[in-house]
């Protein structure tokens, strides 16, 4: 039987990840987003394209959610990006209403799926998912780690000249300024990444890539990254579809690891058909658990921001397997 994966949100990362995917022939494919014609457009001309590639998919655009009945995965991608003047509790509540609406819609067709959380901020949106959805944690998965991770490793190649494949990164934390790249626990072809390069230029990259997202928004002016980002979720879902227990850093429901209960948050987790199969605890130092505490504390204040401005279900943990 195909599998099939719905895609909530049909801007450049939706249709971006539907072209990655496409590529893998591992699902069908449905790009559904509120702009009548934009996702239809997308998902016809994306299809039109497989004969040249020699790829057998079915990809259908929407408006609606009946398209995407009995999808194996479902992408969120949907929400607004902050714009000037946009407080961080405006975006929390239009963004928390987008991703708490396809969540809920999402499910009432495909009662089994598992969730890919990208809307920001993404460690907020997939507690908002979980709970909304009362979902049960290994169902939800946020996207962040996998990105921030290949950011870290093209800049490491960048600067040593050495193949990305030879290069290992780790980033945990939160998504945004506070993430921790784990430098002690990278490495390139084995050796660790700090044993690789001063000192000086380690820290320039660690800084370089908890501003990634930025420096892409400031260098387009008017958009934001989207082949990277895409190219992560489609690298999540091919490990789901495939059941590879991939190990990737990813935002999972904290229920003790690292010392962290009740807020989504970047680990290492393991992945396969049902989600996230377990969490994968790393031996950090005292300036790794500091930092990674710091990153915990920004998201608690963003996941109690959103209690305050959106009324949460306490239920959760539905399973229809």
């Amino acid at each position: 039987m195909t599998s099939k994966v719905s895609i909530i949100g049909a801007g450049m990362t939706g249709s971006t990840t539907a072209h990655w995917l496409a590529e893998l022939e591992i699902a069908d494919l449905v790009l559904v987003d509120v702009v009548e014609g934009m996702p239809q457009g997308k998902a016809l001309d994306l299809y039109e394209a497989l004969p040249i590639v020699g790829k057998d998919v079915a990809v259908v655009g929407t408006n609606g959610y009946e398209e995407t009945a009995n999808s194996d995965v479902v992408v969120v991608t949907a929400g607004l990006a902050r714009k000037p003047g946009m407080s961080r509790e405006d975006l929390l509540t239009t963004n928390a209403r987008i991703v708490g609406a396809a969540t809920t819609e999402s499910l009432h067709y495909s009662p089994d799926a598992v969730f890919i959380i990208l809307t920001n901020p993404l460690d907020t949106m997939a507690y908002m998912a979980m709970k909304i959805g009362s979902l049960p944690p290994h169902r939800v998965i946020g996207q962040a780690g996998v990105l921030d991770s290949a950011r870290m490793r093209a800049f490491v190649a960048m600067e040593l000249g050495v193949s990305v494949e030879n290069i290992n990164c780790y980033v945990l934390g939160g998504h945004g300024d506070s993430m921790v790249p784990l430098t002690r626990h990278s490495n390139v072809a084995g050796v660790p990444l700090n044993e690789t390069m001063p000192k000086d230029r380690l820290d320039a990259i660690v800084e370089r890539t908890r501003k990634g997202g930025a420096e892409i928004i400031n260098l387009l002016k008017t958009g934001s990254a989207y082949y990277a980002p895409a190219a992560a979720i489609t690298q999540m879902v091919e490990a789901i579809l495939k059941d590879k227990h991939l190990i990737v850093p990813a935002a999972s429901y904290m229920q003790g690891e690292y010392g962290l209960k009740d807020i989504f948050f970047g680990v290492p987790v393991q992945l396969g058909r049902q989600g996230v199969e377990k969490i994968i605890e790393y031996d950090l130092n005292n300036n790794e658990q500091a930092a990674l505490e710091a990153s915990a504390q920004e998201v608690r204040e963003s996941t109690a921001m959103l209690h305050k401005l959106i009324t949460i279900p306490q239920k959760t943990h539905r399973e229809t397997k």
